[in-house]
């Protein structure tokens, strides 16, 4: 079987200040995809080239922070007014007038804003793992810490905001950390593997295991792929992404219409800890209100977080029977 690091091509592309490095294989209309965290490019490697192979120019991004793009050193540099702005910057600078976007976990919600802030370059739009659901009724942190701060209860994204405290821990081990992460939130990973009751104060990396052997849809190379992008770019960047929240939260809840009016199609899995914060089983009711157009909210079962890699079959499958119809 060919890799696909055999037949991406990879570029340094400026886009809204910054260079993004993207893979890329194919000609056709544009597909962009954006990876969540703690990823890379890498994370689409399985949709890559059969998308390619039905007539697509794919380019999977590395997310400013990440890899081979650019690294600023701001907080604020990552808040999502620039991250839609490094997509939406990339498909002239790309040749394109309009692309179809797929992102997963943060790389979720970096499409679906590019799709509701920039539509006239966004054609259609998927996510995998993160619906959307509009802005909310507040900043997603301050929602959290009335849940699990207020109740001395652990929760990641708080232990997130102080800067350096998370690196320091990821950084320290780089292997240990991704393996722990992945495997913590995966379909693998038995019932309360993500421990629930640790207390405020705690580390993220506190009682998750490190799996001997690590499940089949990660393998060892894909690993060290991994721990080498990261053991090069470090965690600033990709953490400062969650320190946006009350910045995000003024400028898209200041918009005057934020739904998304695209074609659009999300992808989850019925084991992924995000939707056990979404409430509602019926995806497709849930996101419809701020999603008109959505065509299908798919689960794949027992599949967790960790969407196009634990299930790379399905979801290719899935997303090409999704683009069929919009390349007529």
């Amino acid at each position: 079987m060919i890799s696909i690091l055999d037949r991406v091509q990879f570029q340094n592309v400026p886009s809204n200040g910054v260079e993004l490095r993207i893979a890329t294989v194919g000609e056709g209309p544009l597909v962009i995809m954006v990876h969540g965290w703690p990823e890379s490019w890498y994370s689409w490697r399985h949709q890559m080239g059969p998308i390619a192979d039905a007539g697509y120019r794919v380019v999977a991004i590395d997310v400013r922070g990440y890899g081979g793009s650019s690294k600023p050193d701001p907080v604020e540099a990552y808040d999502m007014e620039s991250l839609t702005g490094d997509v939406a910057g990339l498909i002239p600078a790309l040749g394109h007038e309009t692309a179809i976007l797929m992102g997963h976990d943060w790389g979720a919600p970096i499409v679906w804003n590019t799709a509701m802030l920039h539509p006239d370059r966004v054609s259609a739009v998927a996510g995998l793992s993160v619906p959307y659901l509009g802005p909310g009724p507040a900043p997603f942190i301050d929602i959290v810490k009335q849940i699990f701060t207020a109740n001395n209860k652990f929760f990641y994204q708080v232990y997130f905001q102080d800067e350096g405290v998370a690196e320091a821990e990821l950084e320290a081990d780089v292997r240990s950390g991704l393996r722990r992460v992945y495997y913590g939130i995966s379909g693998d990973a038995p019932d309360g593997t993500w421990p629930t009751d640790k207390p405020h104060g705690a580390a993220l990396l506190e009682r998750l295991p490190d799996p001997d052997p690590f499940p089949a849809w990660l393998t060892d190379a894909d690993i060290d792929y991994y721990v080498n992008e990261f053991e090069q770019s470090g965690f600033r960047g990709p953490l400062n992404r969650y320190r946006n929240h009350h910045r995000d939260f003024a400028f898209l809840s200041a918009l005057p219409d934020p739904r998304i009016h695209q074609p659009a199609l999300y992808i989850g899995g019925t084991r992924d800890l995000v939707l056990k914060m979404i409430p509602g089983k019926d995806m497709v009711a849930t996101m419809k209100p701020m999603v008109p157009n959505l065509s299908d909210a798919v689960l794949l079962d027992g599949i967790g977080h960790w969407t196009q890699q634990e299930a790379p079959d399905e979801v290719t499958r899935r997303l090409l029977d999704w683009l069929s119809p919009l390349k007529k």
